[in-house]
């Protein structure tokens, strides 16, 4: 089975993803964090009305700026930046129970780690 998504909902089900995984340090426990240049999350945020922290991430991507999960426990191994375009095609490639989970907003957290994990690395690597 193939599922495409639009851009516009694959952005909307990793937005959702960020709110449920990184906004609640969820990725932290992979001893993951998220990283960007303060450059580009000071130029997304003066373009946004009253945003929250998932909406400046978004907006990075929009500005064609990278999102990183550095990785501080493995050397540096698991380290994986993204743009915009890595969402739309990795969205829709996330195991099916999960994407339908999104799609139906019947998502948690794992489902959102799930979203991000084939996003960031293209496959299931935790968890």
């Amino acid at each position: 089975m193939e599922i495409k998504l639009t851009p516009q909902e694959s952005e909307q089900y990793f937005y959702n993803a960020l709110c449920n995984a990184v906004g609640t340090n969820y990725m932290d426990g992979y001893g993951l964090e998220m990283s960007f240049f303060s450059r580009d999350y000071l130029a997304a945020k003066e373009k946004l009305k009253s945003p929250c922290y998932e909406d400046v991430l978004m907006q990075i991507l929009r500005d064609g700026k990278k999102l990183t999960f550095v990785d501080n426990e493995s050397e540096g191994d698991m380290t994986r930046s993204i743009t915009l375009k890595d969402v739309h095609e990795r969205v829709q490639l996330t195991p099916i129970k999960h994407l339908t989970d999104m799609i139906e907003e019947n998502d948690d957290v794992t489902t959102a780690d799930v979203i991000l994990q084939q996003v960031f690395w293209n496959e299931i690597v935790f968890g």
